[in-house]
């Protein structure tokens, strides 16, 4: 760059990920899979480019003037893009988040300037305590407010219908065959899908929900079952109700996975690929690894790693919190299977997971 020019300002550095093959991590499969990095945005995750595209969308229409207050129900990425975006617009933000929410995730979002409200996380999403409740009820108590509700406003998934979908497309040549991507919100999946079966039909969307969300039965049923619920210590994945942002005809299917079996694989991607990443990472590569011995050879698989590593390290990534899971020792059959399974086929040390 001449310094003679006009400095790129931050925002603009939003989008144009990078797509990374994962070939070190599948290397016995015969399909290469590739990965959408969002942690390359300057928030650190994919929700950078929702929440730039509501906010902008709300001064175009007038909604937003200096020292305006910004608030949002968030599991922490969102409200740190949004926090973030504030600091560089001049508004104030107040966020809501479930106590699920990884330690870092606070730190950073104070340390943006953002008031935040911690409210239990294992209480129905219509409980008055629920972080969707308390959000709102912030939202109206606070004069000159707006509220970016992303689990319920279109302009989520349409972010990412006009910038990701597209980068996508463009960084595989219009040949991917298969997009992995985890559903909170279901604007990211819903978005992006959308986006690539415009360019072609036949790309199959494959959703990826929790163990004790509701999500799969929902697409599978049209109804809400109240036995899928169950704690579980993902975040950004999976939900407790119907999130009006995910488009379910856009997903095709989607596939279940463990808070075991993501935090391992989460732990494994930096030692194998040097990538570090964050939960629901883990648990989107964990769908793949399910799913890559059914797709056809010629397929060209895209998943996408909502956000970095670094807001976990005192959950993931902390030993002391994965022996307090009883994750890593004391393992049951099956733990000791999904091991032996990673060591044999990508050949990993499960001493080092």
């Amino acid at each position: 760059m001449n310094l003679n020019d006009k400095p790129t300002t931050l925002l603009k550095t939003i989008g144009n990920t990078p797509m990374i093959p994962l070939d070190k991590f599948f290397h016995l499969s015969p399909i290469r899979v590739f990965a959408k990095v969002e942690s390359y945005n300057p928030g650190h995750s994919m929700k950078d480019r929702v929440a730039l595209h509501i906010i902008e969308e709300a001064e175009r229409r007038g909604e937003l003037r200096p020292g305006s207050t910004i608030v949002e129900t968030t599991s922490g990425n969102t409200g740190y893009s949004i926090a973030m975006i504030c600091a560089l617009k001049g508004y104030k933000c107040i966020v809501a988040v479930n106590s699920k929410c990884a330690q870092e995730k606070l730190n950073v979002l104070r340390a943006m300037g953002a008031e935040v409200h911690v409210c239990p996380a294992n209480v129905p999403a219509d409980h008055p305590d629920s972080y969707y409740c308390t959000g709102a009820r912030l939202a109206k108590e606070t004069p000159g407010s707006i509220y970016i509700n992303q689990y319920f406003n279109p302009k989520n998934a349409e972010s990412y219908y006009l910038t990701a979908g597209p980068e996508i497309w463009n960084q595989t040549e219009g040949k991917i065959t298969h997009f992995f991507a985890c559903s909170g919100t279901g604007g990211t999946i819903s978005g992006i899908g959308k986006y690539l079966k415009e360019q072609n039909s036949a790309v199959e969307v494959i959703g990826v929900d929790a163990v004790g969300s509701i999500l799969k039965k929902y697409k599978e049923t049209g109804e809400i079952d109240p036995n899928e619920l169950q704690p579980y210590r993902m975040e950004g994945v999976g939900k407790n109700m119907i999130p009006s942002a995910t488009d379910f005809s856009t997903i095709d299917r989607f596939v279940k996975v463990n808070d075991f079996e993501s935090a391992h694989v989460a732990r494994m991607l930096p030692l194998v690929e040097g990538l570090m990443c964050g939960y629901s990472s883990g648990a989107a590569i964990a769908a793949v690894i399910k799913e890559i011995a059914s797709l056809p050879k010629d397929a060209v698989p895209v998943v996408l790693l909502p956000d970095h590593g670094e807001r976990y390290m005192t959950k993931i990534f902390d030993d002391r919190w994965m022996q307090g899971q009883e994750w890593l020792n004391d393992f049951t059959p099956s733990v000791k299977d999904f091991l032996e399974e990673l060591k044999e086929t990508y050949r990993v040390n499960p001493t080092l997971l």
